[in-house]
């Protein structure tokens, strides 16, 4: 077999990248550092970083995250009560593998969807899935697929990500359906998978937003137990600076 058609046929096998990598190594006057496993290793590569960056691209699609976020980026100066060694801990997923949770509490503008999806874009880029939601939506969209009959594919759907975001926690007490469909959610997640909350209201007053004590009690024992918890304080970053973009909003 000749170059050209080894080139068709790479083409043919949708390995475009690697065929790109090894008419690169053709036209090279070759250099004798490199041996032919070595040559042949740097074509093997070329394809699997295409790869790779093909898979990382789906994962931040489909996590539907609301913010462009990422650990770096963070403004530690401008936010009161995070703490930069735990936000460290939390960027190398050690609660991700162990199925843990976060949850992150704090007055409007102080930076917890940022960091939500600042560990959700972080845990994409490790190789994990993630999935955004808002609570309102998301029990909107519950109650949808109870009535169409897609219920359980949904929370089939929802207990395969790895990471989910339950952003806006608390912005309304929970009726009984819509409490008992999030119990669905969490409790298929409970020790499998992790969940970040974030919400404006302190853990202490979760309880009162749901009508019936004993699903309160089961849903935030799932939510709370083995928590990593981060309570921002301070004054809205918003107000600080109205006409300029910030890193953590």
């Amino acid at each position: 077999m000749n170059a050209a058609l080894t080139i068709e046929r790479l083409y043919d096998l949708r390995l475009g990248p690697m065929a790109d990598a090894f008419s690169t190594e053709l036209a090279r006057t070759g250099d004798p550092a490199l041996s032919f496993a070595e040559r042949f290793g740097l074509v093997v590569e070329k394809q699997w970083s295409a790869r790779e960056e093909g898979r990382l691209a789906r994962r931040l699609k489909n996590a539907h995250l609301k913010i462009d976020a990422s650990i770096e980026e963070i403004d530690f100066a401008a936010v009161r009560g995070l703490d930069r060694s735990v936000v460290a801990d939390l960027g190398e997923l050690s609660f991700l593998r162990a199925a843990g949770n976060v949850i992150v509490t704090g007055a409007t503008g102080l930076g917890k969807t940022y960091l939500a999806c600042a560990l959700a874009d972080r845990a994409c880029r490790r190789g994990h899935t993630a999935l955004y939601k808002r609570v309102g939506p998301l029990i909107f969209e519950l109650k949808v697929a109870r009535a169409d009959g897609s219920y359980l594919k949904m929370l089939e759907k929802i207990a395969k990500v790895e990471l989910l975001i339950l952003d806006d926690w608390g912005l309304a007490a929970l009726e009984p359906q819509a409490a008992n469909d999030l119990m669905d959610v969490i409790d298929d997640r409970a020790g499998r998978s992790s969940t970040i909350v974030t919400s404006q209201l302190p853990v202490s007053e979760w309880h009162r937003l749901i009508a019936d004590p004993s699903v309160a009690d089961a849903l935030l024992d799932r939510l709370v137990h083995r928590a990593v918890r981060i309570e921002l304080k301070g004054g809205s970053m918003r107000k600080e600076a109205p006409k300029r973009p910030r890193k953590l909003t």
